[in-house]
């Protein structure tokens, strides 16, 4: 069918080496390739002589060094993040302390609910609390420079404060890990929310951006339909939870294994979290029941 999704995986960029990738962009990968960050973290500069810096990432100083010596000769004038996984953000006090930018962009990190009674965070060692923004950027808030403007679009679901950055200058989005070409974005409750994430994927399918430059891995190109494409395929597996409810099964345990055939075993927890988001959306949607507030290890059944 014309929204059927295919994921690129294809992309080489060396970790640590700066690529130009349009007359406004620059792009440097950062070391810390792993099975839910692809080959690492995209580290983007915007402008000429003046510039933003998108997604400083993880406290790692040879990627600072990297990002200072690509700018040598030139001023950093903001750095913007897009959300607070460690992954992202830890990497900007660093830059700034070496910079005197100013840093812009999503809040501090915040879940997306309140803990159930009883329930675990277990994604809280993944958040930067050490983040703290010279400025919080909410929809429609612009930062500028010399030829180039970022103007935030929240996106919320990956997690509760995440933000793309929209270039108008060269129709092109930021989409930190809201989109990305090489895979489906995690969802772990309770910092992010399934609920959330649908809604922001609608929201920027209608958006006319005709690139997407994401937080890991190569370019999103005919990004419309690639979203489309995204909607239909989390349709898909919110049928394949409610088909294993219908078959009997009660528990994420369950459902994992049925769901996700051949996965590899390092990828089994997000799985399980991610399961979690849709049945959470499920049950707020009156499709399916959870015995008390749905959690990562309670029971579930089909609504009748």
């Amino acid at each position: 069918m014309a929204d059927d999704i295919t994921f690129d995986q294809d992309f080489g960029a060396e970790p640590g080496r700066l690529a130009e990738l349009s007359p406004l962009v620059r792009r440097i990968v950062a070391a810390n390739g792993g099975p839910v960050t692809f080959t690492g973290t995209c580290t983007y500069l915007v402008g000429r002589g003046t510039v933003a810096v998108i997604d400083p990432g993880p406290d790692d100083p040879a990627h600072v060094a990297a990002i200072l010596d690509a700018v040598r000769g030139e001023s950093v004038s903001h750095i913007l993040v897009t959300h607070t996984h460690r992954d992202h953000s830890p990497a900007a006090a660093a830059l700034k302390a070496a910079t005197g930018a100013l840093l812009v962009g999503c809040a501090p990190h915040h879940a997306a609910r309140s803990l159930a009674e009883g329930e675990a965070n277990r994604l809280e060692a993944s958040n930067d609390h050490a983040y703290a923004p010279d400025q919080v950027m909410r929809d429609g808030d612009a930062v500028s420079g010399p030829g180039w403007t970022l103007g935030a679009v929240e996106t919320p679901g990956h997690t509760a404060n995440h933000l793309a950055f929209a270039l108008p200058q060269e129709s092109a989005l930021f989409s930190g890990d809201h989109v990305m070409a090489w895979s489906t974005t995690f969802i772990g409750p309770p910092d992010g929310s399934m609920t959330e994430y649908m809604a922001s994927l609608d929201k920027v399918r209608c958006r006319d951006e005709t690139i997407y430059w994401p937080g890991h891995g190569g370019p999103v190109r005919e990004p419309r339909r690639f979203v489309r494409a995204l909607l239909h395929h989390r349709r898909q597996r919110e049928a394949s939870i409610l088909n294993r409810l219908e078959a009997g099964d009660r528990t994420i345990g369950e459902m994992v294994p049925a769901i996700y055939q051949g996965l590899a075993p390092a990828l089994r927890g997000a799985a399980a979290l991610n399961v979690f988001a849709h049945l959470e959306d499920l049950v707020r949607r009156g499709l399916a029941t959870s015995e008390g507030a749905p959690t990562l290890e309670g029971r579930y059944a089909r609504a009748r």
